[in-house]
């Protein structure tokens, strides 16, 4: 409901993510959700926490793009480079390394760095004869950038670039929209293969240790942000914390789960 919600109406969007989180917080996409959603909502500290619980979660870096965006939502463009620069990007997809050049080059602007930020996305992907699912928004980034070093024309050429790659995306999209997909699922019926219950006892055993470790990890965050930060992030964790708290006791008589406070 939240994926489907969430370019037309983000705070209903959120709304559903929260309430996901409350009987689901162990798992990574029911965080990534809520983090997506938080971050459309403009709430980036929120944003940031379930980022990095899903990373947690899953191990993945898929949403450093999105990490580094947050910190720059907060107003610490300096973390933002910090932590772009902690990940190798080669292990990176192409779609992935594309966001985060964009993100990287933001936080460059935020410090007044125009050269640099240019300088962050010219990268292979950086690729004006091809059009990828990345291109558009990579082409607009570098002509924006331009544009703050006052170099107007190439900035233009790099924005048209961009609706090009758009129209060619819209118009390959509307040919596979004709194609059919047929799905074979060999060595008998997937819905027999599948027990209602599977996996639900292992959870509730394991959760105990999930959120301690959880705890443990929030702590370790919690202990690298400034200390100087804004009141209002603590005030939005409390918020979420006490909408997790009642999920919890409103599911008390469920698996045993008990999502973690983040």
């Amino acid at each position: 409901m939240a994926a489907r919600l969430i370019d037309d109406d983000p705070e209903l969007a959120h709304k559903h993510a929260l309430s996901a989180a409350r009987r689901a917080g162990r798992v990574g996409v029911v965080r990534e959700t809520l983090a997506i959603t938080a971050y459309a909502s403009g709430d980036f500290a929120l944003a940031l926490r379930e980022l990095r619980t899903y990373r947690r979660i899953s191990g993945k870096d898929d949403q450093l793009p999105l990490m580094v965006d947050s910190e720059r939502g907060v107003g610490r463009p300096d973390r933002a480079l910090e932590l772009g620069r902690s990940v190798d990007r080669s292990t990176l997809s192409n779609e992935v390394q594309a966001s985060l050049a964009i993100a990287m080059s933001g936080a460059r602007l935020d410090l007044g760095q125009q050269e640099l930020a240019l300088g962050e996305l010219e990268i292979p992907q950086l690729d004006p004869d091809v059009a990828y699912s990345w291109s558009p928004a990579l082409f607009q980034a570098y002509g924006d950038v331009l544009d703050e070093l006052g170099r107007a024309a190439e900035a233009q050429e790099w924005w048209d670039r961009a609706d090009r790659a758009t129209e060619a995306l819209e118009e390959a999209s509307e040919v596979a929209e004709h194609e059919t997909v047929d799905v074979i699922v060999e060595g008998g019926d997937l819905e027999e293969d599948i027990e209602p219950g599977d996996g639900a006892d292992d959870a509730a055993e394991d959760d105990d240790r999930f959120s301690a470790e959880d705890n443990a990890a929030d702590e370790a965050d919690d202990g690298a942000d400034d200390a100087g930060e804004d009141d209002e992030e603590f005030s939005v964790e409390d918020e979420v914390a006490e909408l997790l708290d009642e999920g919890a006791d409103e599911d008390g008589d469920g698996d045993g789960t008990v999502p973690d406070k983040e």
